[in-house]
């Protein structure tokens, strides 16, 4: 089949196109993109872009970008059917019949979710990046065919207006320049940044365009000098090799002279160069070559090809003293090497060499490694926006490489912990990890962790996650993980509170939730339209619903009552004992920070479960017109925990006074947790502790210590 057979304006793209493809395709699956072409220009019959240009000018243009990476003819179909199933009548049966199911797979992984309606779009492009990445983890040329696409949509962006330039632009650099990042695609990456970077800051890139532009012309005679001497020594050394100078892109002059605080000059005045070689043997050979021509600066050697980055990016890194006091940045790596380095993954359909084809395969296995960890993520994520969140997290890695005690080589995002390398390990060993050993020393769980150190991780049989590892976290895997455990915690919480709570109600009715008629809780969980007994105990024990309104649906009697067919014995109901140990379902707020012996009422909060207020805190007078949202609760008698208290002193403005105080409560077995000072005048400072006592016997002990002190003009409990 001819290409001149079809009949449209868009003849000389697709000309381009097949002429690209003709280069490594077979003549039957050039005839299959042909007709593929003939489809997608029969779907989109009529549609234009925004530009005005029929929009099957963009699919063919998606396709040459890939054929240009040397893409198989399937994905090139796909390419040119992307946008079929989101914005034609056509579906993805249609496809299968047509092209087969490889295509019509990848196709329908591009395609959004439109028929489902959203609550926010953030919510939207949430759960549609969520699809993408489930199509990823089975076929990786999905997100091939989605950065060629986004590439063009980029490249293209002046047709839409400024606020959905700016929007797309974000994304683009939040998302989609990570992720070719993350898969290795630097050419495709570079590009999408620079693009995004005019979108977003037009008049910051045009400044930085006409510096780059102005002082290019100065500093060739130096490149070319520089340039000289290393091909002079390399060949010297007998190392064949060929020199390249690297020009340094926008974005990147921009996010350093950002993140660094440097000027435009401090940034630019850095030579970059690339030597390529045909062997590993020789990028070390190379190495110890430009290192005898030039110093190189202490700390700034890498070595990424015994180390390969996540996304299988290997390359040798030095900087050096180079003439006139210039600092040269050196990568030096093989051909396969720069191949993998510039098309990631789509290196694998690009390479045939043997070397190059070992070299795309690690990239291909490392980026399905990084998706694998992705979709454990989905799994424990809260919901599509949570996890998003966690994959920004991780598509921003500034890596660091850490040692377990057997040698194996881990790499973590910077700032990263020991609790983030346990997860990084197994989910059991950061779920049961209770200290670390950095380089042999017991250090704390929070440390950051930096390259070279030898991590031993600690664990305890009955270990469980803190939740005050989320504020020390840093993988997207980690955080999720511990989220995942709390929330499964708070659930069994829940479920626990909501059969006190029930069988509080029902004991007014003599009974309790085992001896309630089976046919009746049956009933009820039809009408609720709950799956079970324990999703019913969750909802109550999370205030969702109320224990009393659930009775009066379960009993017969009791809905009798609430319609007035009889007295109600319900007021006499006993009230809820609080042990303190019921966990996040039973809250104890800052506001009066209510401690056993206090008088205490209960407000119900859908979501929260209970939390318990001092009778005389100042919060509760604006819930006063909710009494059905209160409830009767008391403490325990065998309370065995500690709860925070505060205390608010006026001291007479002396030395060693702080220490006295300090040794005072110490004294009677109370822990400091906190200490604020202000100073009121001259003579007197203002100081607050937050202490920990048992109950309010334990307090007064406290206070009637310290009032004994000297200097002590005043001593009180706050909230008081």
């Amino acid at each position: 089949m001819a290409i001149a057979t079809v009949r449209s304006p868009s003849n000389a793209q697709m000309e381009d196109l097949l002429a690209r493809a003709r280069a490594y395709l077979k003549p039957k699956q050039l005839e299959t993109l042909i007709r593929a072409y003939q489809f997608g220009a029969r779907a989109h019959d009529g549609q234009r872009r925004a530009s005005g240009e029929p929009y099957i000018h963009h699919p063919i243009a998606v396709a040459n970008i890939l054929a240009d990476m040397h893409m198989d003819h399937e994905t090139l179909v796909a390419a040119m059917l992307h946008d079929v199933i989101e914005d034609t009548a056509m579906d993805k049966a249609e496809i299968s019949r047509e092209f087969g199911p490889q295509v019509a797979e990848i196709v329908d992984g591009l395609s959004k979710l439109t028929q489902v309606e959203f609550e926010s779009h953030a919510e939207q492009q949430a759960r549609n990046f969520q699809k993408m990445l489930m199509a990823m983890a089975s076929d990786l040329r999905v997100i091939v065919v989605k950065l060629a696409d986004r590439l063009h949509n980029m490249r293209t962006l002046r047709a839409l207006p400024p606020r959905k330039r700016r929007a797309i632009a974000h994304e683009t650099l939040d998302i989609y320049a990570p992720i070719a990042q993350r898969l290795g695609m630097n050419q495709i990456r570079l590009e999408l940044e620079d693009l995004g970077f005019a979108a977003l800051h037009p008049m910051r890139y045009r400044v930085l365009s006409a510096e780059v532009r102005k002082i290019r012309g100065h500093r060739k005679e130096i490149v070319q000098q520089i340039k000289a001497a290393l091909k002079r020594r390399l060949r010297q050394e007998k190392i064949a090799a060929e020199v390249l100078g690297r020009e340094k892109h926008l974005y990147s002059i921009y996010q350093k002279m950002r993140t660094r605080t440097q000027t435009f000059s401090e940034v630019y005045d850095v030579y970059a160069f690339r030597i390529l070689v045909d062997t590993v043997d020789n990028c070390y050979r190379a190495l110890g070559t430009v290192h005898n021509l030039y110093k190189p600066v202490p700390n700034k050697f890498k070595d990424y090809i015994a180390i390969p980055k996540a996304n299988g990016y290997q390359s040798l890194h030095t900087v050096l003293f180079g003439p006139y006091g210039v600092p040269i940045e050196v990568q030096i790596r093989t051909r396969a090497m720069n191949e993998v380095a510039e098309a990631g993954i789509a290196a694998h359909w690009l390479y045939k060499s043997s070397a190059g084809e070992k070299v795309a395969n690690s990239a291909q296995q490392r980026a399905r490694e990084w998706l694998r960890g992705m979709m454990e993520i989905q799994r424990q994520a809260g919901n599509s926006e949570e996890f998003l969140e966690h994959i920004k997290t991780d598509l921003f890695p500034d890596e660091v490489y850490v040692f377990t005690p057997k040698g194996e080589i881990l790499e973590l995002p910077k700032g990263a912990t020991a609790v983030d390398l346990a997860y990084a390990v197994h989910t059991d060993l950061g779920n049961t990890c209770v200290g670390a050993r950095i380089n042999r020393v017991l250090m704390p769980l929070r440390t950051p962790l930096s390259t070279g150190q030898t991590v031993e991780i600690i664990t305890a049989p009955g270990a469980r996650p803190n939740p005050a590892w989320l504020n020390f976290v840093v993988t997207g895997k980690a955080r999720s993980h511990i989220r995942h455990y709390l929330k499964n915690l708070r659930a069994d919480e829940a479920r626990t509170l909501g059969r006190r709570l029930l069988n509080r109600e029902l004991e007014a009715y003599h009974l309790k939730l085992d001896t309630v008629d089976k046919n009746l809780l049956k009933n009820l969980l039809e009408e609720t339209r709950l799956k079970s007994l324990d999703a019913l105990l969750e909802e109550i024990g999370l205030a969702r619903r109320m224990a009393p309104i659930v009775v009066r649906a379960l009993i017969p009697q009791a809905r009798a009552e609430a319609a007035g067919a009889s007295p109600a014995a319900h007021d006499a109901t006993m009230p809820l004992i609080i042990k303190g140990t019921e966990g996040m379902v039973v809250s104890f707020p800052k506001c009066c920070l209510p401690i056993p012996g206090d008088p205490i009422l209960g407000y119900v909060t859908a979501g929260r479960g209970i939390v318990i207020h001092r009778q005389t805190c100042k919060n509760i007078a604006e819930f006063r017109n909710q009494p059905e949202k209160w409830i009767d609760v008391d403490w325990a008698d065998d309370i065995n925990r500690d709860f925070p208290s505060e205390i608010r002193l006026i001291v007479t403005n002396q030395r060693g006074a702080l220490a006295t105080i300090a040794g005072a409560i110490a004294d009677q077995g109370a822990n400091i947790e906190n200490i604020q000072m202000s100073d009121l005048d001259d003579r007197y400072v203002g100081m607050t502790f937050l202490i920990s006592v048992r109950d309010r016997t334990h307090l007064a002990r406290v206070l009637r210590a310290i009032r004994r002190l000297k200097h002590i003009t005043r001593v009180q409990r706050a909230h008081s």
